[in-house]
């Protein structure tokens, strides 16, 4: 079925094909010159309602911060129909998962953990002081936060990844405590995904809860005693997750902190003629086996690449195990492409998007991407996809998306940094600015804050 549409806006046309291939549909922005708010509307996007969300996640938090244990077990019945044994997992099985784990996995697991220490180390900010006048100097010192939740979803796959991505993070920043949770699995008898398990293990991570969803988040923020385990509240959660998990973030925000509210995966691929057809179609399908919700946008400039990338998907997708989500994935309303005039207004497009992750496969590609201000994260050329992200480049995978990418930061080491500021000042230097804070003072209405200068001076009612 073909069908045109013309936004209340702008002209801008809609055509797509519902076909069994599920082959994108297509918005054509050539000739247009839309802004922000029009591409905001216009443009692909997951409907996701995080405040409809919110609504069915709020009593599963009032539940867990008034019952505790005994609902969180209830809960892991009812999401993921298994009730675990216990909510810690024991020593024991976290050593015994590392013990059974693949050696193959166990290597690329060691080399992602190596990568990513590599790639956050450079993140840490370096204190600083400065002698604002003589003898009085302001210190920027960062802390980092005494204790974290660190979240890693189950679902339809498994992430060790994860694992990687919140603990070495949380490490490099100094964590002193670090709590892991994750989904119990019914296939491994409550317990979470042994590779996760194994996954805590090499990184030194020995509290890790059975525990799932929003309700996980929850008992971060709250704390729970389930006999004698005690899982005691968190400064700081962070991880990826569903809407759900998005949600319980956002209601809890301020109970605890948190990275983002990172929701269901998404890709822009912003490409000219020069792109390879084949990279763009593998890389817009690699997003898309996340979840049958994934978005997967290609923006370009060239016609002819978009009709090659229709033409391989099909071929690609059926070569994977996951063919009927990805498709699901890339028919949905929150995938398509986006045909542009040029680069120009391709760089345009795409900052009003703002993916979580942005591929750039043009003739220039450094260039064109240090133009892109709104992204999670930036992949330059045709040989740094997004799962080189994933796994290996030693960037964090932890990003933010649902376009929240305009304000919001990838999950970096200052997420879990306090910055504090020292101030010391002789007298000397505190009596050469004395008169004027004294003027400040008595403008705003406050001879106290000027008295309790004028007192170390002799001036005022010692």
């Amino acid at each position: 079925m073909f069908v045109a549409w013309a936004h209340p806006l702008m002209k801008v046309h809609v055509a797509y094909s519902e076909r069994m291939t599920g082959i994108m549909r297509r918005i054509d922005l050539r000739g247009e010159e839309p802004s922000n708010v029009q591409l905001r509307k216009v443009l692909p996007r997951a409907a996701l309602d995080t405040a409809q969300a919110s609504v069915k996640v709020a009593p599963l938090i009032e539940r867990v911060k008034n019952e505790g244990a005994p609902a969180l077990y209830d809960l892991a019945e009812q999401f993921d129909q298994v009730r675990p044994p216990r909510l810690r997992v024991p020593t024991e099985a976290i050593e015994s998962a590392l013990h059974e784990l693949d050696p193959k996995i166990r290597e690329a697991l060691e080399t992602s953990i190596a990568h990513n220490r590599a790639g956050h180390i450079q993140q840490l900010p370096k204190p600083a002081e400065v002698e604002i006048v003589p003898g009085g100097f302001v210190t920027q010192r960062w802390l980092p936060v005494s204790r974290v939740g660190l979240y890693v979803p189950g679902g339809l796959a498994v992430y060790p990844s994860s694992v990687v991505m919140n603990v070495v993070c949380a490490q490099v920043a100094g964590v002193s405590s670090i709590a892991l949770a994750s989904p119990p699995q019914k296939a491994h008898g409550g317990l979470p995904h042994p590779t996760i398990l194994a996954a805590c293990a090499l990184l030194g991570i020995d509290e890790v809860w059975a525990i799932g969803g929003a309700q996980a988040i929850a008992a971060f923020a709250y704390g729970i005693e389930d006999g004698d385990d005690l899982l005691e509240a968190v400064d700081v959660v962070t991880g990826p997750g569903n809407i759900f998990v998005a949600a319980a973030k956002r209601l809890l925000q301020g109970t605890v902190g948190i990275d983002s509210e990172a929701g269901t995966t998404e890709i822009a691929i912003l490409a000219d003629e020069t792109a390879t057809p084949a990279f763009v179609a593998a890389d817009l399908i690699s997003q898309a086996e996340h979840d049958p919700a994934a978005a997967s946008v290609l923006v370009t400039s060239s016609l002819a690449l978009a009709d090659e990338v229709e033409k391989l998907i099909p071929r690609q997708a059926q070569a994977t195990q996951h063919t009927q989500r990805i498709l699901t994935a890339l028919a949905g309303p929150q995938s398509g492409i986006v045909l542009v005039d040029d680069i120009e207004a391709g760089i345009a497009v795409v900052n009003a998007y703002a993916a979580e992750h942005l591929e750039v496969h043009t003739a220039n590609s450094r260039a064109d991407a240090e133009r892109v201000k709104n992204a999670g994260a930036i992949f330059v050329g045709p040989y740094t996809p997004v799962p080189l992200g994933d796994y290996m480049a030693g960037s964090n995978h932890v990003l933010p998306t649902g376009g929240t990418a305009r304000f919001a930061s990838g999950l970096n080491v200052t997420q879990y940094l306090r910055s504090q500021q020292v101030v010391e000042y002789s007298a000397p230097a505190l009596a050469a600015s004395s008169a004027r804070l004294n003027v400040l003072a008595q403008a705003e209405n406050l001879p106290a804050h000027g008295a309790a200068v004028l007192v170390r001076e002799g001036k005022g009612s010692a």
